[in-house]
């Protein structure tokens, strides 16, 4: 809608999830100017907020970033917004959907950020087994655009701002208008092919699982580390390496061309080195990031069935050799006692059970 002055009106921003993510990128939002509004699940984390009226930012990027309103209630945190950004845990993103549906109205545009792998096709599964009338824009970014840290309800730090951040959306044709929505506030955003470049090339399912599970002495004994530091030793770091190879496979089986986790680490924070376990050293943003001292966590609860486990479906159903990945899993699996498997993004909660790869490709190209 055009302003008096002829210019289009800045969108309102739905942020859902208060976690270190949905808090930085709420606040900033704020302080570039934009209406805000946050949801959550915790009283406690909402009352928090409203008690100060915002959010404190520190970090690369500082002030006070006033909130419109932040609430428990998801209805009235999206009505009337024009972006709708979720900022989970991508272990939550099917209840979000399950949850939103009653609620999105038409020509909202949902953004998974990050969309993990596969989330904006699990989203659109979900939003249709709801019945879903509404027509609505679903999009995934390949990673947060920050690196950030919230030490409390109402305090956020941004620790970096990546260089270039991918977006794409369902169906693949509405990739660049998306991007454009987006753009006004992160010029760092740039359009993706499809779905699966922005769900392959995400690396967290890559970087995290390995290091955690190789470490697990070191965490069982609750000493204090460094995850990248500490845990990404040089062995550990060959075979994240040789990890992120079966992933480049997985995409290119479906034609997708994908950066190695290496080349992501030099075009989004300019670290250009040999190996991967100097790359994560030398990343200014990532110094001061400690390991775990519990196993349970979303390095292995989200990353694996979330990220690892659709990467595997993926693969073998396309006969590429996926060894290493799957060998994360089964570890994680036997180190945690359950199951991340059947639990995760299966190829049936994705829609594409029994498709070939040039059935995936129209598939996604159609907005599933």
């Amino acid at each position: 809608m055009p302003t008096p002055s002829g210019h289009p009106e800045p969108p309102c921003w739905a942020v859902i999830g208060a976690g270190n993510g949905g808090q930085s990128v709420s606040a900033h939002l704020a302080i570039m100017g934009y209406q805000v509004r946050l949801y959550d699940i915790s009283p406690d984390t909402v009352n928090s907020i409203n008690s100060q009226g915002g959010i404190h930012l520190d970090g690369v990027v500082q002030g006070f970033g006033k909130i419109d309103r932040t609430t428990t209630d998801l209805g009235e945190a999206v009505d009337g917004a024009q972006i709708i950004m979720i900022i989970t845990p991508a272990t939550a993103h099917r209840h979000i959907a399950k949850a939103l549906a009653p609620f999105l109205q038409p020509g909202q545009l949902i953004v998974l950020h990050p969309g993990a792998t596969c989330g904006a096709l699990e989203f659109s599964q979900v939003l249709k087994a709801e019945k879903c009338m509404a027509k609505v824009t679903i999009g995934e970014t390949n990673s947060l655009i920050y690196a950030c840290r919230s030490s409390r309800p109402g305090q956020a730090t941004i620790l970096g701002i990546k260089n270039k951040l991918l977006v794409a959306a369902l169906p693949a044709n509405e990739s660049s208008q998306v991007a454009a929505k987006l753009k006004i506030a992160y010029p760092q955003i740039h359009a993706a092919e499809n779905v699966f470049v922005t769900s392959f090339d995400s690396t967290n399912p890559i970087v995290h699982p390995a290091p955690i599970l190789l470490n697990t002495g070191r965490i069982e004994s609750r000493e204090e580390w460094l995850f990248y530091w500490d845990g990404f030793t040089p062995a550990v770091g060959a075979l994240v390496e040789k990890m992120d190879a079966e992933r480049i496979a997985v995409g290119k089986a479906l034609g997708v061309d994908l950066w190695s986790c290496r080349e992501q680490y030099k075009i989004e924070y300019g670290v250009n080195e040999r190996t991967l376990s100097d790359a994560v050293k030398k990343t200014e943003a990532y110094a001061d990031i400690k390991g775990p001292n519990s196993l349970e966590t979303r390095y292995l609860l989200e990353d694996i069935p979330m990220g690892l486990v659709p990467l595997v479906a993926i693969g073998k159903h396309l006969k590429v050799p996926v060894q290493r990945m799957e060998t994360i899993i089964t570890l994680g699996e036997f180190i945690l006692g359950r199951d991340l498997t059947h639990t995760g993004r299966t190829l049936e909660r994705l829609g594409l059970s029994g498709m070939t790869a040039a059935a995936m490709r129209r598939f996604i190209g159609m907005g599933a």
